[in-house]
């Protein structure tokens, strides 16, 4: 049989709309079926009003228009929580006629705990298309790929240029990825050297010296239990208090915009700077930059490649 190679890529999704029906379904889905309480339901569906809905599915479309056009393949998307599901995007790519898939989670950084959700939802899809479904290897670790690491380093560099020449001496750089219990991170010390070795190669190929930076953690859940430490509203008091006057966040886990940077950066990590009266910036984010594609292309080789 001819190979006709492809990519699936996976992220978490969204809600259909901004409506609270379509929010509640969603963190049900998220939760494992788990119902959310109603005041979490409510929170969460103002601040998607607030950032007018979230453009992750779009944006996770567009970069795979674009990984497609790079590489010669068909790219679909396939959403864990949301539509379009894995099992569509799996169904379009047997349909297309591709028979490899390489399936990447668009998150850099590898966690098993991660991983072992995406993987259970691939081999579901393959089992309901039976006969019909391609073969899929799920691609790994790409946290240190270099192109991935200039691109976030460049998106870094040009904050730091536009900002006010008066900021850029005193400003620090918050390099940020998603809290997780820490009793999940204590299962996963890999995983957070991985988060460390993207944060110090983002810095170093940025310039960046060490007294200018930090790593921290963003956007902690809803869950009951101790999150890892510190919340860039932990290191915020301390940069004002010796002196800092601005900060630029820098999140380094996530590839395109959508909640948890619209929301819990823009608004809420901007609100912490100001009330401790610190100017506030943001790295843009990737979304379908240049070289993150050609590091999803050099994934996607990869992953069939040593399959």
């Amino acid at each position: 049989m001819t190979e006709r190679r492809g990519v699936l890529l996976m992220t978490y999704g969204s809600p259909a709309s901004l409506d609270r029906e379509d929010v509640r379904a969603y963190l049900a889905r998220v939760r494992s079926g788990r119902e959310p309480d109603p005041e979490l339901v409510d929170e969460f569906t103002r601040r998607y009003a607030v950032i007018g809905g979230s453009p992750l599915i779009d944006i996770t479309r567009d970069q795979a228009a674009a990984l497609g056009a790079s590489l010669g393949w068909p790219v679909e998307v396939g959403m864990r929580f949301s539509e379009p599901s894995i099992l569509a995007g799996l169904k379009a790519l047997a349909a297309s006629g591709t028979n490899r898939v390489a399936a990447i989670i668009l998150s850099p950084q590898y966690s098993p705990i991660l991983m072992s959700g995406y993987a259970s939802a691939v081999e579901a899809a393959r089992a309901e298309l039976g006969d019909a479904a391609p073969e899929v290897s799920l691609a790994g670790r790409w946290h240190d790929e270099p192109v991935f690491v200039a691109a976030l380093a460049d998106r870094v560099t040009e904050a730091i240029g536009n900002l006010p020449s008066d900021e850029r001496a005193a400003v620090t750089i918050l390099m940020t990825a998603h809290s997780l219990p820490r009793r999940v991170a204590e299962q996963e010390p890999d995983y957070l050297d991985q988060l460390r070795t993207t944060a110090e190669a983002v810095a170093a190929e940025a310039g960046l010296s060490d007294g200018n930076w930090s790593f921290c953690w963003q956007s902690a859940g809803h869950e009951p239990g101790e999150w890892m430490k510190p919340d860039f509203a932990d290191l915020m008091p301390e940069i004002a208090s010796g002196g800092g006057r601005s900060v630029l966040v820098a999140p380094i886990q996530f590839l395109a915009d959508h909640l948890e940077i619209l929301y819990d950066v823009d608004v809420g990590a901007r609100e912490q700077a100001e009330l401790c009266g610190l100017a506030f910036h943001r790295i843009r984010s990737l979304n379908c930059n240049p070289g993150l594609i050609d590091a999803l292309a050099e994934v996607a080789r990869h992953t069939l490649t040593r399959a």
